[in-house]
């Protein structure tokens, strides 16, 4: 608890209510999150009751959705502030905090919107999860080509209070569907006079509503803009999306592909608040699943038990060599999977890239065979030759695992997050022990 947060507590002690709300409110949005995020049930309620309407607003849109939620839960004998939050949330975040919530919760707060509001609500939720339409918001403003930039000026200033940004005006025909999107720096700028059509190039760049959220992730990222405009199949402008939106959508993302790579079922936000069920069902699966394909790795290393048995110094070796092929499968789909998500690799680069690939694994493989092979110079000379081609070859197979996997689950309309480290270590454990064994055999002559 740091000293602000201990000195809120005092004013609450002293009952010294008139301080303690001139204070919270002189607290930027962003302050106020932190404060009350750290605050139990009990005091977050009440400290959220002081605030001042525009304020309470703010700050609710930036704490997180647990938070959120609780927040909604302890004011519901307080129907008439819940109802007045939810109506003057934005449309984006009141969706986006809709949807963490259980159906049947998200349904009676719905309720209690304005006729307006729902109808509203009920649009954005009705596109499909994670496509686009969830994320947009529908204030903006719009002008019509044959405006001038008088009216233009005055049409932004009836109608701009509540833009969710004013960087960007657009133009659109008497059917709405867009024309064009024009900085408002263009606008201001020209002479006041001249017609809209007359400062427009007719060139866009928009987002289809239907359109998954990772597409809007790439464009922002090769376009650069604050907000770009969601239209339908028709051109028809039907909100924006603007970047503090996709920033949090790419967040998520990041944390999803990130737990799955780590053989997780999905993303776990927040471990701390996490019930212990829910974090072993989404460990259970895959640990199990790994289990019985480790068993390959047994089976095999008992194959090549006559083998062991007359070199028992291969077996110091085991762990060091598979381990390297499994640390190299991790690097090579580590790099791809980006490289996929991201938009540089596509299913037509997988052969160029393989080739690629080889050439440096073959690369590593022999910086790591000479590493080796001086731990085997004073460890077990007459098995040098075995270790030192194997580290290559398994280096070279534990690369081309990673690299290939995410590109066979990409085919398979699976997410490539999901050839985890853990799957790809165990496929060149079992490999790795094929190939040591296989060349110990041969080199040795042993039976």
């Amino acid at each position: 608890m740091n000293e602000f947060d201990i000195y809120l507590r005092k004013l609450m002690e002293e009952r010294n209510w008139r301080r303690l709300k001139r204070d919270l409110n002189e607290l930027e949005p962003l302050q106020l999150a932190g404060v009350i995020e750290n605050m139990s049930k009990s005091d977050e309620i009440f400290v959220f009751r002081l605030l001042l309407h525009e304020r309470a607003k703010e700050t609710f849109q930036l704490l997180s959705h647990d938070k959120q939620e609780e927040i909604i839960e302890g004011l519901a004998t307080y129907s008439h502030i819940v109802t007045n939050l939810l109506n003057d949330l934005d449309p984006d975040d009141r969706t986006a905090f809709f949807e963490e919530l259980p159906g049947e919760v998200s349904q009676r707060l719905v309720q209690m919107l304005s006729a307006e509001e729902r109808k509203i609500a009920t649009k954005l939720l009705g596109y499909p999860e994670d496509s686009i339409g969830r994320l947009m918001t529908p204030e903006y403003v719009a002008v019509k080509p044959y405006f001038t930039v008088v009216q233009a000026l005055e049409h932004i200033r009836q109608f701009g209070r509540d833009s969710e940004t004013l960087n960007v005006i657009y133009v659109v025909d008497d059917q709405w569907r867009l024309v064009d999107d024009i900085r408002i720096k263009e606008i201001i700028l020209a002479p006041l006079e001249q017609r809209i059509s007359e400062i427009s190039d007719n060139r866009f760049v928009a987002l289809n509503a239907l359109d998954d959220q990772e597409v809007a992730i790439k464009v922002f990222r090769d376009h650069d803009r604050v907000a770009l405009p969601v239209v339908d199949t028709d051109k028809t402008l039907l909100g924006i999306v603007t970047v503090d939106d996709v920033m949090d959508v790419a967040e998520e993302e990041s944390t999803e592909d990130f737990h799955k790579f780590g053989a997780f079922q999905e993303a776990i936000i927040n471990p701390v608040k996490a019930h212990i069920s829910y974090l072993f069902r989404q460990r259970v699966f895959w640990l199990t699943a790994l289990v019985f394909m480790n068993v390959f790795s047994g089976a095999a290393i008992s194959f090549f038990e006559a083998t062991i048995q007359q070199a028992v110094s291969l077996v110091f070796f085991l762990p060091l060599l598979i381990g390297s092929g499994g640390n190299a499968g991790s690097q090579s789909a580590t790099l791809m999977i980006r490289a996929i998500a991201v938009g540089d690799v596509q299913m037509k680069d997988w052969f160029r890239l393989l080739g690629k690939e080889l050439m440096v694994s073959f690369l590593l493989g022999c910086v790591m065979a000479v590493g080796v092979s001086l731990i085997a110079e004073f460890r077990a000379p007459e098995v040098l030759p075995v270790v030192a081609l194997t580290m290559l070859l398994t280096v070279m197979a534990g690369s081309m695992i990673g690299l290939l996997l995410p590109f066979i689950f990409t085919r398979l309309k699976l997410d490539p997050a999901t050839a985890s480290a853990p799957l790809i270590s165990c496929i060149s454990d079992i490999s790795g022990v094929l190939i040591y064994f296989s060349i110990a055999t041969r080199l040795l002559h042993l039976p």
